[in-house]
């Protein structure tokens, strides 16, 4: 009987360490807040990682594709389903992830005996004013960060998404040093993709604890583009259609990336 909370803690040790091996190598993804909502940004090859979920909302995510769909439809789901009970004005992202998602995942992780999601999730909610714009990042675990809030928390108007922790702080650090308040929607986007860069960056083998220079972000950007995709979407916050979620075009992409494409 003694050893058994010491197996279950050895079991949880094993399973984090094999779980942060399987996300080590995604594709980070940054979403920033601006003047007129907020945009994600991610560049990939194959498979989408940004998603919509409820009007306001929308989300990223980098792990096992079918584990992604699997937490993609749950939120939905749930969004969709408190919309429909009560109204869409009183669908949340703190409802959705502190009460709903983030209680299924740490259950599904602390079950030693079941599989955990391979995933990590980054939501952003969209507010009638940037003060009130919600990033939400999701652990494999449960375990739940926000841009801020609380009284003792620096607030942040942007979030990041990657596969080790030395690439998203070096992607929040990035951010914090660089994001305005009164960006455009250009500004934004280029701001989201040199930010995707600094997290890629940091993900290679010889990678440096030290934040690239612009120079070395430029020629990281051009070449890496040559053989993969921007992939971007933006929630609106003026808009006065219901659904606030719209993906960016591939004409939109290709003139907001420039000469980095």
């Amino acid at each position: 009987m003694i050893e058994e909370p010491y197996r279950w803690v050895e079991a949880i040790a094993n399973r984090r360490e094999y779980v942060e091996t399987q996300l080590a190598s995604g594709s980070p993804i940054a979403a920033v807040g601006f003047r007129d909502g907020i945009v994600f940004l991610t560049v990939g090859k194959v498979r989408p990682k940004i998603f919509e979920i409820y009007d306001r909302i929308g989300m990223g995510a980098i792990g096992h594709p079918g584990d992604i769909e699997r937490l993609r439809l749950a939120a939905i789901e749930l969004a969709s389903t408190e919309g429909f009970t009560r109204s869409a004005a009183d669908v949340s992202l703190r409802r959705l992830t502190f009460y709903s998602l983030s209680p299924a995942m740490k259950a599904a992780f602390e079950q030693i005996y079941g599989a955990p999601y391979l995933a990590r999730l980054l939501f952003a909610e969209v507010g009638p004013t940037p003060a009130e714009d919600l990033f939400c990042r999701m652990e494999y675990d449960g375990f739940i960060a926000t841009n801020g809030g609380l009284p003792t928390e620096t607030r942040h108007d942007f979030g990041v998404l990657s596969g080790t922790k030395r690439s998203s702080d070096l992607m929040e650090s990035f951010l914090q040093e660089k994001h305005e308040n009164e960006m455009t929607l250009l500004r934004a986007f280029r701001l989201a993709l040199d930010a995707w860069s600094v997290g890629r960056m940091a993900l290679s083998d010889d990678a440096v604890m030290e934040r690239p220079s612009a120079g070395e972000i430029s020629a990281f950007q051009k070449s890496e583009l040559s053989g993969a995709r921007i992939e971007a979407a933006l929630l609106e916050r003026a808009s006065t259609a219901a659904i606030r979620y719209r993906p960016l075009t591939d004409d939109e992409i290709t003139a907001a990336a420039g000469d980095a494409a």
